[in-house]
């Protein structure tokens, strides 16, 4: 029904750059708010970026300006591409899929990809 594969995490340097990607197998990807979301060890789940049908975007402040949310419909597929990397940033990095006005936690969820960054 639906599956959603993060992949491109792993261990950079500060101040480098990863790309991660969302492999969405989602019914009207089209239609879908996509999102990053990211936890951290002992925090909570936090918006990262997401990516409206129309390409909206919204990115939490801490990223702003290094992070971009990107889609590609007819791959059904979601980037992040991060950059200016810093230790703040370490987390497990989940893809969602969202009907749009809906709540994220109303949506489907990766299992997550790790990106660690190292001072």
């Amino acid at each position: 029904q639906v599956q959603l594969v993060e992949s491109g995490g792993g261990l950079v340097q500060s101040g480098g750059s990863l790309r991660l990607s969302c492999a969405a197998s989602v019914a009207n990807f089209r239609n879908k708010v996509m999102g990053w979301y990211r936890q951290a060890s002992g925090k909570l789940r936090e918006l990262v970026a997401d990516i409206t049908p129309g390409g909206s975007t919204t990115y939490a402040n801490s990223v702003k300006g290094r992070f971009t949310i990107s889609r590609d419909d007819a791959k059904k597929m979601v980037y992040l591409h991060m950059t200016r990397l810093n230790p703040d940033v370490t987390a497990v990095y989940f893809c969602n899929s969202r009907v749009v006005l809906r709540a994220p936690a109303s949506g489907s969820w990766g299992e997550g990809t790790q990106v660690s960054v190292s001072s």
